[in-house]
């Protein structure tokens, strides 16, 4: 499937899923990032600019950059967007737990609590509100584990959870060709396309580097494997035709094979997604 047709198929499946659940509005947290960023996209595409309320959530290591661009984004869609610190929410979880986490909440914890914190924040405004909450991940993160329970995995339902990493960039790339062949607005940033991606938990933080793989490779390994059925003898076979060196293939596919398989309990817990077959 193109990119632009997976793009149509997640939006379609995102408006059918928010008028069947008895809902007209949906609240997204916007970090300025890709994922949230094309969310936000197809929200205002299937339901209206009107119907999608957008939400920054700076935390004590958010970049200006990135609440720049969610701003930039939010004008370019002509969508509601407010801005709800977690820094004094964080703060106070950092004195509560400190004793009992040894002392400092620090490291993942620290990490994953300003995700809670985030998660916190949208499912009150989605309560008070009467509004949805969309959850941004893609398959690519979810495959890895690399989410936080209760935090960036909440959410009703997730437009990009059957998308891989590099086709949601491909997919947003897609729909600005699109809006700049009907002469509108490029809806995403030119900025969002071009910086390391990053959660932005922790300082100088980039989510290839905490991943341990580039993007690339990481889904040319999940496509063979999850959704083409290869092993790892095949998948390793396959990038030592494309280049790497035999020990190095081998050590990323079985890196990414075991951390998927170690995190089956978490995609447990995502929310639904998209069943359109995308790979195949």
């Amino acid at each position: 499937m193109e990119p632009l047709e997976m793009f149509d198929a997640c939006t379609a499946a995102l408006g059918a899923f928010v008028r069947d659940a008895g809902f007209s509005d949906v609240v997204i947290g916007l970090s300025g990032g890709m994922d949230s960023s094309l969310v936000a996209v197809m929200a205002a595409d299937a339901l209206g600019a009107e119907h999608v309320h957008g939400v920054m959530l700076p935390g004590p290591y958010s970049s200006e950059s990135s609440i720049d661009d969610a701003e930039a984004l939010a004008a370019n869609l002509g969508v509601e967007v407010r801005t709800v610190s977690i820094c004094e929410p964080f703060e106070a979880f950092e004195s509560v737990l400190a004793r009992a986490c040894g002392g400092a909440l620090s490291g993942l914890a620290a990490e994953n609590t300003q995700a809670r914190c985030r998660m916190v924040c949208l499912m009150a405004l989605s309560n008070a509100r009467g509004w949805l909450m969309l959850n941004t991940g893609n398959k690519s993160e979810a495959c890895m584990g690399y989410s936080t329970l209760y935090g960036d995995t909440a959410g009703a339902f997730a437009p990009l959870g059957g998308v891989y990493k590099t086709e949601v960039f491909a997919m947003a790339r897609a729909r600005n060709r699109r809006a700049a062949e009907a002469g509108e607005t490029l809806p995403i940033p030119v900025n969002v396309f071009v910086k390391p991606p990053s959660a932005e938990l922790a300082p100088d933080q980039e989510d290839e580097k905490s991943l341990g793989i580039d993007y690339a490779t990481l889904d040319r390994i999940l496509v063979a494997s999850v959704e083409g059925g290869c092993d790892a003898s095949a998948v390793t076979s396959a990038l030592v035709d494309d280049g790497y060196p035999a020990d190095e293939a081998a050590r990323l596919v079985d890196y990414v094979l075991s951390r998927t398989a170690a995190n089956a309990f978490k995609r447990a817990l995502e929310p639904p997604y998209p069943a359109a077959p995308f790979y195949g």
